[in-house]
Order: C-alpha cells, then sequence, then structure tokens
C-alpha cells in the first residue's frame, strides 16, 4: 500500500478508505508483517521445557522420591541440573504420573443411616393478631411423627425440659 500510496501521491489512510477497510485493521496488518499465524495451533515457545529437561526433572524425582516438587525445583537449581519454575516441575512429575493428590473418598450418595431413637425439638414462632407465641413440638427422628407439642406465651429453659418430660 506504500508503494502505491508513494507511486500516486495519496495519502495511506485514503487509498485504505478507498479499498473498504478500516485504518486500524491495515495497522494491525501491518505489525504482523512477516509473522507466522498463531492463533488456534500449539507452536513450540522458547519458554517451552526441551524433552531432556523433562527427563532429567523425571530422573532426578526418582533419587528423590520424598522431597516435594518445590523442594526438588531449588535442589535441582542449587545443583545446575535444570533451571525450571516449581510449577513446571509440578506438571512435569504430574503428566508422568509421580504426584497423586491423597483425597479422602466421599461419602456422597451412599444415603443418611437413620437412627432407630432419635428425637428432634423444634421451637418455633406463631404471630397470632400481633401477638407472638412460642410453638414446640417433639418430633421422632425415625418415624417423623410428632410425639408431642405445645403454645406458650413465653418459653424458658425449664419449659422446654418440662416439655420434653411429657413427650
Amino acid at each position: 500500500m506504500k508503494k502505491w500510496s508513494d507511486k500516486t501521491e495519496t495519502p495511506v489512510t485514503r487509498m485504505v478508505k478507498l479499498a473498504g477497510l478500516a485504518v486500524s485493521k491495515y495497522y494491525h496488518w501491518n505489525t504482523r508483517y512477516g509473522k507466522a499465524n498463531e492463533h488456534n495451533a500449539s507452536v513450540p515457545r522458547d519458554h517451552w521445557l526441551e524433552h531432556w529437561e523433562k527427563d532429567q526433572i523425571v530422573k532426578f524425582h526418582t533419587e528423590y522420591p520424598l522431597e516435594g516438587y518445590r523442594r526438588l525445583c531449588f535442589m535441582m537449581l542449587d545443583r545446575d541440573i535444570v533451571a525450571v519454575s516449581p510449577s513446571s516441575v509440578y506438571r512435569v512429575l504430574k503428566q508422568a504420573g509421580l504426584i497423586q493428590r491423597h483425597v479422602r473418598p466421599t461419602r456422597k450418595g451412599r444415603g443418611f443411616e437413620q437412627p432407630l431413637e432419635h428425637w428432634h425439638m423444634d421451637v418455633s414462632y406463631l404471630n397470632v393478631c400481633g401477638t407472638f407465641y412460642y410453638l414446640c413440638s417433639v418430633i421422632d427422628g425415625a418415624s417423623r411423627y410428632i410425639v408431642h407439642w405445645e403454645i406458650r406465651e413465653a418459653i424458658k429453659e425449664s419449659d422446654v425440659e418440662m416439655i420434653l418430660q411429657k413427650a
């Protein structure tokens, strides 16, 4: 575009507009000129680990299997084996299957084993014409049956004990 702009003595921006392009798109293309397309592809980078580095990390881990990945990283730096970050050491060891997380097995989905003799006590407020009353009920945990209930104007610890005794 610059070549034709010089020959016709027309500004580049005007030629870009005549071509139906946005000026920003033209300058974006100029900055990418000569570079490889790198979208959606796994293009090797300069900072990626080489195969020999990965092999050295795995080999060093087999020599010191009880050390954590962070400590291994700094031990390898001190001994001038490889210079990588702790996260890279973790990633390499994880890919090699040398790091397993110790997670307790979940009890999810096994259900709740209901106890045979288990009572629950529930105290709720009742608003009757602006006056609050207390509904105290005792529920059997196994059958979900209401064993006993009472409505009181005031409730104290001794009242709750009395209701439980009646149940």
